[in-house]
């Protein structure tokens, strides 16, 4: 009997078709139930919402609770936002957001920025998308971009906290003192320091003044960062008027803006011939670039400031809240700190920052349990695959890594401040999903200044436990 032989053609197609079987729909992904006109912003409404937009973690859990790993939300109508909390669906978040990785945030700040083009050429880092984001990334990353790179900052920023230190001697013994606005004052001089080189006395008498530059600027960052939030979040009238909350954020950035031109003029006026023996400050180097021009320094410098102060500074009373908290992180500490450091004013150099295996857990510990973001945006460069569920292009995506970082899941007794889970040589150490904790974000689109913050923080605590202890009180 003749043999007839079948030749078996498959289209591109027909493949995908294969591939994703088993997948289950967009549609299917399950979440909040979206009301038609108003999503689920009903659902953040003050006294009677399940949510509310300053405590996005809280949120985060309910949702992960009650819907699973991936979760998708209608907050503002038509508007389509996936959570992540798997680690291995936000590796894949990561993975499709191709050469200029998308984000949608800080749209309010953009709005402002756009509408002033004798002042900015973009809305900034942190909202522009795309060639434009991806040009003044290249070139802002220089001089920030690896540990090594910020340690010329090291001496300069070790001598401000130690200058800090001897200004808030007098209230160590003021049970009332709020030492919150003091960090701001702290991270507002390093933030001029290693920006423009500056300083901008911001501890002297004058500058403690409520009506003074300093004041004014901690203030403007503040509000900024709290209007945010709600302006890309909400039903976004601003984009038709000026709302209430808009003419804040734009009167908190007028301020910003006037005060970067004017500390921009005073350090160009001031600029000397070039020492040859010196490198060239972080400004210099921005300012003899022939890719940027003022108006792109100006919108760095607005940047700087505004996420140099409010981060760090919350990051910061956050990790003191936690040693004091903790007697025998705080033991390990000090004898960490007076190991490296013999006297209590000695100076911090390279060496002795490199030895601080134990101060550099202690951060990082810090960071999964209160990152900077609770999770980390991007919009779809191309269709994925999360948990099982397929997700179109030009989806918003949000990780919710600290929500993830919080869950026994992924780490043991995952509320304690365990410090010693991050040194390779101490039982409690454990490898962990290297997209699990990412405080500063992923990839080229993670901060900018994220080893200068992590630097300042390590400067910080080295001086402050070698000097004091920390008492955790009975109040959280």
């Amino acid at each position: 009997m003749e043999k007839i032989k079948f030749k078996l053609i498959l289209k591109q197609s027909d493949i995908k078709i294969i591939c994703n079987r088993g997948v289950k729909s967009f549609s299917r992904i399950p979440g909040p139930k979206s009301l038609s006109g108003i999503g689920t912003l009903y659902k953040y409404l003050p006294l009677i919402g399940e949510y509310k937009f300053d405590e996005l973690h809280h949120n985060g859990l309910k949702k992960y609770k009650k819907y699973g790993p991936v979760v998708r939300e209608e907050i503002v109508p038509n508007v389509n936002i996936v959570w992540l909390f798997d680690p291995n669906d936000i590796e894949v978040m990561f993975r499709c957001e191709g050469k200029y990785p998308q984000r949608r945030s800080h749209l309010a700040l953009q709005k402002f920025r756009l509408d002033r083009p004798h002042v900015y050429n973009t809305g900034g880092l942190l909202p522009t998308n795309g060639p434009d984001w991806y040009k003044i990334r290249k070139i802002f990353q220089k001089g920030l971009s690896g540990p090594l790179a910020v340690k010329r900052f090291l001496s300069g920023s070790d001598e401000i906290i130690k200058e800090w230190l001897g200004r808030i001697e007098s209230n160590r013994n003021n049970p009332e003192a709020d030492f919150l606005p003091e960090l701001s004052r702290l991270f507002l001089e390093l933030t001029g320091y290693t920006t423009l080189d500056l300083r901008l006395d911001s501890f002297s008498e004058d500058e403690l003044d409520k009506h003074s530059r300093s004041s004014k600027l901690i203030d403007a960052a503040l509000t900024t960062n709290s209007c945010v939030l709600k302006l890309d979040n909400g039903p976004q009238m601003w984009r038709c008027f000026n709302t209430p909350l808009y003419r804040k954020l734009k009167k908190s950035q007028l301020y910003m803006e006037d005060t970067a031109i004017d500390l921009l003029s005073l350090k160009m006026s001031i600029f000397s011939e070039k020492d040859i023996n010196k490198d060239d400050t972080l400004l210099q180097q921005y300012l003899s670039c022939p890719d940027l021009e003022f108006k792109d320094i100006i919108g760095m410098v607005c940047d700087f400031l505004l996420a140099g102060i409010d981060t760090t500074t919350y990051s910061t009373s956050f990790l003191f809240y936690h040693i004091a908290k903790a007697p025998a992180v705080q033991i390990s500490l000090f004898e960490e700190s007076k190991r490296l450091l013999p006297e209590k004013n000695s100076k911090i150099n390279e060496d002795i920052l490199n030895g601080a295996q134990y101060t550099r857990a202690v951060v990082k510990e810090l960071f999964r349990l209160r990152p900077i973001s609770v999770g980390v945006g991007r919009v779809l460069n191309e269709e994925a695959v999360f948990s099982d569920y397929s997700v179109p292009k030009d989806t918003v995506v949000v990780s919710q890594n600290q929500v993830s970082c919080r869950l026994d899941t992924y780490f043991p007794k995952a509320h304690e401040f365990r410090p010693e889970r991050w040194l390779k040589d101490h039982p409690l150490y454990e490898k962990k999903h290297p997209y699990l904790l990412l405080p500063f974000g992923h990839g080229p689109r993670s901060c900018i200044a994220r080893h200068l913050a992590e630097q300042n923080m390590q400067l910080l605590l080295l001086n402050v436990i070698r000097n004091y202890k920390m008492n955790g009180g009975d109040q959280c």
